[in-house]
C-alpha cells in the first residue's frame, strides 16, 4: 500500500454496510478521516461505532436517499457547507433491484441509485474532490446500456440485467470523469461477488448471498477500494476499471468512449445539469 499523501478526508457513500463500511473501517484504522453516507439512520448509526472503535473518534454521519435526487442535491449541499475539500469521494452506494420500480423522479430504481444519483453528487462537488474511486461490478457483462431510453430495463424486466446496465454506466461514467476533469483521479473497481446485505428484499436471494461458498468477505472485496483511495496517482491510469488492485479491460461496450460520452449527456439531461 502506497500513501504518499498523509491523513485524508473521505468521503464513502453506502457506508453503512457491506463494501462500504469495511472500506470506511480500514481507511480509518490507516488514519484517515472519513465520512460516512448511507440511508437507514440506524445502521449508519451502528456503522460510526465500528468506525469510532478502530480509530477512536467518532466519523460524521450524513443520511440520504439515492432513489431521490432531491436527497442527493441537499446532500451535496451539506457536504459543501461542512468541507472545503474532499480528498476522496467513494461512490459506492447502490442495489440489485428484484422487480421493475420506478423512483419519485420517474427513472427504473437501479439506474438512479447506482449511476445517476453519484453521477449527480460527483457533479455537484467535482470543485471540490480530489479523486473519485466507483464501486463497478464485472456484472457489467449483463447489461445493455442505451443513453437515449435509460428505463429501457422496465420493459421485460431482468434484475441482473438491470444491474448490469447500471455498473456499465459506472465504467462508463468513470472514463468520462477522468476525460473531462484532469485534475480529478477518477478509478472504478470490481469488488468481486461479495458476501452482502444485496437482495435483503429477498429472504432467497439474501440466504444465497450469505451463504455460498465462493462468496468474498466485505472486507476483501473493499482491498481494492482502500488502494485506489491511497494510490500515488502515478501509478493509476486515470478511468481505468480494477480488479484485485489490477488494471483489466472492460466489456469492449463499457470502453467506448463516444457511449460514455453519449451517457453523460444524457444523464446531465436526467438530472438537470448542464451536459
Amino acid at each position: 500500500m502506497e500513501d504518499l499523501t498523509g491523513r485524508r478526508l473521505v468521503v464513502v457513500t453506502g457506508a453503512s454496510s457491506g463494501i462500504g463500511l469495511a472500506a470506511a473501517v480500514d481507511l480509518a484504522y490507516r488514519g484517515d478521516q472519513v465520512v460516512l453516507v448511507g440511508r437507514d439512520p440506524a445502521r449508519l448509526q451502528a456503522a460510526a461505532e465500528q468506525v469510532r472503535e478502530v480509530s477512536g473518534e467518532r466519523p460524521e454521519l450524513f443520511r440520504a436517499d439515492f432513489a431521490a435526487l432531491d436527497d442527493v442535491r441537499g446532500l451535496a449541499e451539506r457536504l459543501r457547507t461542512a468541507y472545503d475539500r474532499i480528498d476522496v469521494l467513494v461512490n459506492n452506494a447502490g442495489a440489485i433491484v428484484l422487480q421493475p420500480l420506478t423512483t419519485v423522479d420517474g427513472f427504473e430504481l437501479s439506474i438512479q441509485a447506482n449511476h445517476l444519483a453519484p453521477f449527480l453528487l460527483s457533479n455537484l462537488l467535482a470543485d471540490r474532490v480530489g479523486r473519485l474511486v466507483v464501486t463497478a461490478s464485472g456484472a457489467h457483462r449483463s447489461g445493455r446500456l442505451d443513453p437515449d431510453d435509460l428505463n429501457a430495463p422496465l420493459r421485460r424486466y431482468r434484475p441482473m440485467s438491470a444491474y448490469g446496465t447500471s455498473k456499465q454506466a459506472n465504467i462508463l461514467f468513470t472514463a468520462e470523469a477522468a476525460r473531462r476533469w484532469p485534475d480529478v483521479g477518477a478509478y472504478c473497481f470490481h469488488p468481486g461477488v461479495v458476501r452482502t446485505r444485496f437482495g435483503s428484499d429477498s429472504r432467497l436471494v439474501e440466504w444465497g448471498m450469505r451463504m455460498l461458498p465462493l462468496l468474498r468477505s466485505p472486507e476483501k472485496g473493499a482491498e481494492t477500494l482502500v488502494w485506489l483511495a491511497h494510490q500515488d496517482r502515478s501509478r493509476l491510469t486515470d478511468g481505468g476499471y480494477y480488479h484485485d488492485r489490477r488494471l483489466r479491460r472492460p466489456l469492449r461496450r463499457a470502453a467506448d468512449p463516444q457511449l460514455a460520452a453519449r451517457l453523460w449527456a444524457a444523464s446531465a439531461k436526467a438530472v438537470g445539469l448542464p451536459g
